[in-house]
């Protein structure tokens, strides 16, 4: 049996983090992972070949719609599907070989293949701590302390299933998450896809129906859209991009539609009928029914935490009505040494705030100060425009009865966004009507995703729209709509009414 300090299941960014940091405070790190790649879902098939394709298409886009007026012409213009899948193909593997090699710097020892509880005891240990401190009862592993050993199902060389027992006082879970799918509507990766197909098809479809009408589902619309697609999003709720305010939502459903996206809210997905290789998706608004004509469904309804088959039962770790590991503020579950983090426990189910939660998780683990506010997780929908929001939105905090001041600044009154041809939508800030402390903010627009980076720091630190209007922001940039924005809180802005 290997013996280590600490076992992370799962190689997503939550995971990978979390062993690259305890490897840092001297911990003995292994990394358990089911795929030949680390990354998870995020590098090998969600976030980044996603903004990948988002790229392609959208230089595509330019080519086709814009360039002739940027005084750029083009003769016999194609997509080459293909091209793109292989220059995505490279992207991925990039990166991922990129973590495989800080893992291997960092002599974390990984293991390729799927993990399961063996069950809790006293074992021996043979080597000393790493330098670590005690932060709780098990943190300390040294001889006799109680252990959690981890069986690894894997494959040798040959193809031939072999299994090894791994042990260590502290386990961190970070599978991740899957696709969630509907009663009446399950993924057969043919006609129905997930995210995971919707990455890598070899052809456009002529008629695409979004089931969700969140990031995912926007993202991916957006890309088979672009290249020519009949796509149409088909949301329950009353709005897509549901977290955002109204206002956002509909100057971004507006400018989605008029990129020949079609948009149906408030509709209810009853079944999906193919005969051969086109069907008829199913639905319902208000109790009349609903028909579309399809080639895929791509079912974007969401993902769901990959908790299963861990043997979590064995040991008794609580999990919520959803299938969510149960933590507490440190991470914690109810099984001393065992924590959870990411898309397994509750919260938003996003790249950086696993990572987030795996860099805390090693350093509390480690005996030292782990630091996360959740309430500062931004979030983005890398379309054209993007939407980013973090904090409290306007809406919300009408309905929670708290008084606040808004400041909005328009791109098509900044330099460079009018430069860059990118002019639609505005920024968004949410102070404090008493103390003026920065309570939220939401972008719409190009570059949204890089702009909310300077909000979120602002609130870190606790700081107001004043701390913000006052910081100096070189010109022209589309950072200083961020600027105007927070000066519009006090009714300052220089550049508009």
């Amino acid at each position: 049996m290997s013996q280590f300090d600490l076992i992370v299941i799962g190689g997503g960014p939550g995971g990978y983090v979390c062993a690259f940091r305890a490897s840092q405070l001297g911990l003995k790190v292994a990394l358990v992972e089911k795929r030949v790649t680390l990354g998870g879902t995020c590098l090998n098939v969600g976030c980044i070949p996603t903004k990948a394709l988002l790229h392609s298409t959208e230089q595509f886009t330019f080519a086709r719609d814009h360039a002739a007026a940027h005084g750029i012409k083009f003769d016999n213009l194609a997509a080459d599907v293909p091209a793109m899948m292989k220059r995505k193909d490279a992207v991925v593997a990039k990166l991922t070989g990129g973590v495989a090699q800080l893992a291997k710097a960092r002599k974390i020892t990984v293991f390729n293949g799927t993990a399961s509880f063996g069950g809790t005891g006293s074992l021996p240990v043979s080597s000393p701590s790493h330098g670590q401190a005690t932060h709780d009862t098990a943190a300390n592993p040294r001889a006799g302390s109680p252990c959690h050993s981890i069986e690894v199902a894997m494959t040798d060389a040959g193809g031939k299933a072999i299994r090894q027992t791994i042990a260590a006082p502290n386990i961190v879970i970070a599978t991740g998450s899957l696709p969630a799918e509907l009663p009446a509507v399950k993924i057969d990766g043919k006609h129905i896809i997930s995210s995971d197909q919707a990455i890598a098809l070899d052809e456009v479809p002529k008629k695409l129906v979004v089931i969700g009408g969140g990031a995912i589902g926007l993202e991916l619309g957006s890309v088979w859209a672009r290249l020519g697609s009949d796509v149409t999003i088909v949301e329950f709720l009353p709005k897509i991009a549901a977290t955002a305010d109204d206002d956002i939502v509909r100057n971004y459903t507006r400018l989605l539609q008029k990129q020949g996206i079609k948009i149906e809210t408030g509709a209810k997905v009853t079944g999906v009928k193919f005969n051969g290789p086109s069907g008829v998706l199913v639905a319902e608004r208000a109790g009349a029914p609903l028909e579309f004509a399809v080639d895929k469904v791509l079912l974007a309804v969401g993902r769901r935490p990959n908790t299963e088959k861990l043997g979590l039962e064995k040991i008794g770790v609580a999990l919520d009505s959803k299938g969510r590991i149960q933590v507490d503020s440190e991470l914690r579950t109810n099984v001393p040494g065992i924590r959870a983090i990411g898309d397994v426990v509750a919260g938003p189910m996003l790249a950086h705030k696993a990572e987030e939660d795996g860099a805390a998780a090693a350093e509390w683990i480690a005996g030292k100060y782990g630091h996360i506010n959740w309430d500062f997780v931004p979030a983005i929908i890398y379309t054209a425009p993007e939407i980013a929001t973090v904090g409290l939105g306007e809406d919300a905090a009408k309905e929670k009865n708290i008084p606040v001041n808004i400041g909005r600044f328009n791109f098509a009154a900044n330099g460079r966004a009018l430069a860059n041809d990118a002019a639609d939508g505005y920024v968004k800030i949410i102070a404090d009507a008493k103390t003026d402390s920065i309570l939220g903010a939401q972008i719409l627009g190009h570059g949204a995703g890089e702009l909310i980076a300077e909000v979120v720091a602002h609130m870190e630190y606790g700081g107001s729209a004043e701390d913000l209007a006052r910081t100096i922001h070189a010109h022209p940039t589309l950072g200083e709509s961020v600027k105007e924005a927070a000066l519009a809180v006090s009714k300052s802005a220089i550049h508009a009414l």
